[in-house]
């Protein structure tokens, strides 16, 4: 017997009641998975796998289709996350203080983009172009998938020497990828034949990070002054609405994308920089909250899509090699090229092994690819998508697996309980 077509609910209201559980769950989940060797991520991509596989869902969100809003949505979702990367960081800014984002940043990302470039054009063929894109967008660790091993939210003390590494390299290595990826572009299409490299130099690497740098920081004050230090009836923290760390995140990155500057990196810069204005105020933390339900909600839309885009053949074109060069990439590339920039690092050996595990791919490493593909000529797009999400999926996976019992076991050398945060709260 057929169900009459009146006792089928509408689409819309399948859809609302869908984005009511998956509210109730970025509340949840957390909570549940805090003690499991599991990750969010991992369940996100699982039930968007399951949403995605029924016959009666006909969409196949597979980013070669709709190219143009897997650049923007994956956007959004990285200047989301940069901003509550930046506002949770206790440390206060300073050269020396930060010298595990330096190197970091300085040896290992270039070395990984080239260990990684060369990976690929040796074993995979790739033009050498082709290969750099690739390897730039997945070299950077993902500021949206490695929140498991950040620092905690503001004030609350949750800031070792890995965790700030791994959050404050996070929150910079995007803005710092961007110059690599606008290498590729340019090989891409000039192929070599035109002078590039005093343009890229001058423009894509001193003038779009030192206008992102500058931004970021003027915002960030403005920000800071108009909140906390303007007379008491006019203060923007009398509002008591966290939603004014969104608003800082979009006019950051939208002034200074306008001036032609890394907003990336603007927005994480401005997020320290509206920290430092009051550091200690309580209303940090409410900011930082609101910047974290937003981006978890965002995040967990963007991994359903991707669990659909798994089931509707996204790793169709990948082969063993392309899964045996993404386990390199993971497992010899980023930990070596770690090892290698952390040398000499104050360090005990358990910290730096950490630090240089977990570079985590993700949502930046999509939104990159989706840059660069959208932005060039390139062949051939529909192995890259897969290649990349071979990439992303195996790092999901081997991360979201050990992230809880390697950094329980480390919080335990350090002398710190892991429960403790439990126990204070029930």
């Amino acid at each position: 017997m057929s169900i009459p077509d009146h006792w089928l609910p509408e689409s819309y209201i399948l859809i609302v009641t869908g984005f009511g559980l998956l509210v109730a769950l970025v509340a949840w989940l957390p909570l549940a998975l805090k003690r499991l060797p599991l990750s969010l991520p991992i369940v996100c991509i699982a039930l968007g796998a399951a949403i995605f596989s029924f016959p009666q869902v006909t969409l196949r969100p597979l980013p070669i289709l709709y190219p143009e809003i897997t650049e923007r949505f994956a956007e959004f979702v990285v200047i989301i996350a940069l901003m509550g990367a930046g506002l949770k960081i206790d440390r206060v800014f300073h050269w020396r203080h930060w010298g595990v984002t330096w190197r970091l940043l300085a040896i290992t990302m270039p070395l990984g983009i080239l260990a990684i470039a060369a990976l690929l054009w040796s074993t995979l063929g790739l033009p050498w172009a082709v290969a750099l894109l690739l390897a730039a967008s997945l070299a950077p660790t993902d500021p949206v998938l490695a929140s498991d091993v950040q620092v905690g939210p503001p004030k609350t003390g949750e800031e070792d020497e890995v965790r700030f590494g791994l959050t404050s390299e996070a929150g910079l290595n995007d803005g710092f990828a961007f110059p690599f990826v606008h290498l590729a572009i340019i090989l891409a299409a000039t192929a070599g034949t035109e002078p590039w490299f005093g343009e890229w130099l001058g423009y894509r690497v001193f003038w779009e990070i030192g206008i992102g740098v500058a931004a970021g920081w003027a915002i960030g004050r403005t920000f800071g002054w108009l909140t906390f230090h303007v007379p008491a009836e006019t203060k923007l923290v009398a509002t008591g609405d966290g939603l004014i760390a969104i608003a800082a995140t979009f006019v950051s990155y939208g002034l200074t994308e306008i001036i032609h500057g890394y907003g990336f990196l603007a927005v994480f810069v401005t997020a320290l920089s509206f920290r430092h204005t009051h550091r200690e105020h309580e209303f940090q933390r409410d900011m930082h909250d609101v910047t974290e339900q937003i981006e978890r909600i965002a995040m967990m839309v963007l991994l359903l899509l991707f669990g659909g885009a798994l089931v509707s053949g996204l790793l169709a074109p990948v082969s063993w090699i392309d899964v045996a060069v993404a386990l390199v990439i993971l497992l010899v590339i980023r930990p070596v090229t770690g090892l290698i920039g952390l040398a000499g690092l104050k360090a005990d050996r358990g910290e730096r092994l950490t630090l240089a595990f977990f570079g985590i791919r993700g949502v930046g490493s999509i939104y990159y690819l989706a840059y660069g593909l959208n932005h060039a000529d390139i062949a051939a797009a529909e192995r890259l998508w897969g290649l990349l999400g071979v990439v992303v999926l195996l790092s999901i996976l081997l991360h979201g697996l050990t992230v809880t019992p390697i950094m329980r076991s480390l919080d335990r050398q350090q002398g710190r309980d892991p429960d403790a945060d439990d126990a204070a709260t029930t």
